[in-house]
C-alpha cells in the first residue's frame, strides 16, 4: 500500500502527458483565456454535480459574484466563526455586516440551534453555510428549509467539499449558490481557481459578467476574476479523476484509519465524505494540525459567545490522509 500519510497534491501523474497535450493545445491556439477549455471545465463539473458552474480564477471571485448577486451591501450576512478568514472576509468586503453563529460539536459545521435564534434576532439577508472538513454539514436540510422560509439567500462554502455526497445529492445543491476552491492543497487542485453553482440561470448569468468587470455592456459591476485556459486544463484533468480519488479515500479511511480511531468524526447515514480531512477527537501522535485551530470571532476581536466553536477549536486533530494513485 502506497504511504498515504504523505503530504501530496492530489495529481494523478498518469495525466501528464494529457495535460501537456492540452496545455500546447492553448498555445497553438492563440486564445490563453475565456476559451473552450474554460468552456470544457465548467461542462464537466456541472456534468459531475447535475447543477450549472461557472469557473472563477479563485474561490474568493465565485464568493463576492454570489454576494453582490444576493444585494449584501448594508445588509446583515450570517457566518460560522469555525472557518478559514476567506468566508467572513468575502462578505465584509461585499460590504455586508457578518454576525458569528456557533457549530455543532458533533461535525464542526454551523449549528441550526444557534443559526435559527440568530435569524431571528439579526433578520439577516444572506448566510454563508460552510462545510468543514470533506462531509456536508448535519445541518444542511433544516438550514436550507428555514433560509427558504424566510427568504434568506443561503451561499455554501464547498471548498473542502469535493465529492461529498448526502443521499445522492452534491454540496451546492441546497443553497442559492455554492463556492468552491481549487487551491493547491485542494482534493481537486488546479493550484489557485474556484467555480460557483447553482440552478439559479440568472445567478449564473450574472457571474459570467461579475468575473468579467461586467463585460460586454457593462450592466452589472465586476472586476476581473478570469480563469487562464491552461488553469481549465488541470481543473478538467482532475475532474475526471474525482470520483477515483474520493473512492480512494474512503477505502482507506473505511479500513485503515476507522478501526484506529474510534473517536473520530462519524457521518450520518447516507452520506459520503471526500474526506479533505480525517478529523478525530483524541489527539494522535502525527498530526495534521487542526482543521482550524483559532476561531474567526477570536482572530478578529469579537466579543461573542460561542462555546461549541471554542471548544472545537481545541479538541480536534486531522490524521494525514492524502491521495497517493497507484502508478505500476
Amino acid at each position: 500500500m502506497s504511504d498515504f500519510s504523505q503530504f501530496s497534491i492530489g495529481f494523478d501523474q498518469r495525466d501528464r502527458a494529457r495535460l501537456h497535450e492540452l496545455w500546447d493545445g492553448v498555445i497553438d491556439s492563440q486564445r490563453w483565456s475565456e476559451g473552450d477549455l474554460t468552456a470544457a471545465f465548467e461542462a464537466a463539473w456541472s456534468e459531475l454535480h447535475s447543477i450549472g458552474s461557472v469557473a472563477f480564477s479563485g474561490w474568493t471571485g465565485a464568493a463576492l459574484a454570489a454576494l453582490e448577486f444576493a444585494g449584501v451591501r448594508g445588509e446583515t450576512v450570517l457566518c460560522p466563526s469555525n472557518t478559514f478568514m476567506a468566508t467572513p472576509n468575502a462578505a465584509i468586503s461585499a460590504g455586508a455586516n457578518v454576525v458569528f453563529v456557533d457549530c455543532n460539536r458533533e461535525d464542526l459545521c454551523m449549528s441550526f440551534d444557534d443559526f435559527e435564534a440568530k435569524v431571528a434576532e439579526h433578520k439577516p439577508k444572506a448566510a454563508m453555510l460552510v462545510h468543514i472538513g470533506g462531509h456536508i454539514a448535519f445541518d444542511v436540510e433544516r438550514i436550507a428549509a428555514l433560509c427558504k422560509e424566510q427568504g434568506i439567500f443561503l451561499i455554501e462554502d464547498c471548498a473542502h467539499a469535493h465529492g461529498a455526497t448526502w443521499n445522492g445529492k452534491r454540496p451546492g445543491s441546497w443553497g442559492d449558490a455554492g463556492v468552491y476552491s481549487f487551491y493547491a492543497t485542494k482534493t481537486i487542485s488546479t493550484g489557485e481557481g474556484g467555480m460557483l453553482v447553482s440552478s439559479n440561470e440568472e445567478l449564473l448569468e450574472f457571474a459570467r459578467h461579475f468575473r468579467n468587470y461586467g463585460k460586454p455592456d457593462y450592466a452589472n459591476f465586476g472586476l476581473n476574476f478570469r480563469l487562464s485556459e491552461f488553469t481549465a486544463a488541470i481543473g478538467l484533468v482532475q475532474t475526471e479523476r474525482l470520483e477515483e480519488i474520493v473512492a480512494w479515500k474512503q477505502e482507506i479511511a473505511r479500513t485503515v484509519l476507522d478501526p484506529a480511531h474510534p473517536n473520530r468524526l462519524k457521518m450520518p447515514e447516507g452520506m459520503g465524505s471526500g474526506y479533505y480531512k480525517y478529523i478525530v477527537f483524541d489527539e494522535v501522535d502525527r498530526s495534521t494540525g487542526k482543521v482550524y485551530d483559532e476561531p474567526c470571532h477570536r482572530i478578529m476581536g469579537i466579543d461573542v459567545e460561542l462555546p461549541n466553536t471554542d471548544w472545537v477549536a481545541t479538541n480536534h486533530w486531522c490524521v494525514p490522509l492524502y491521495y497517493q494513485p497507484n502508478t505500476d
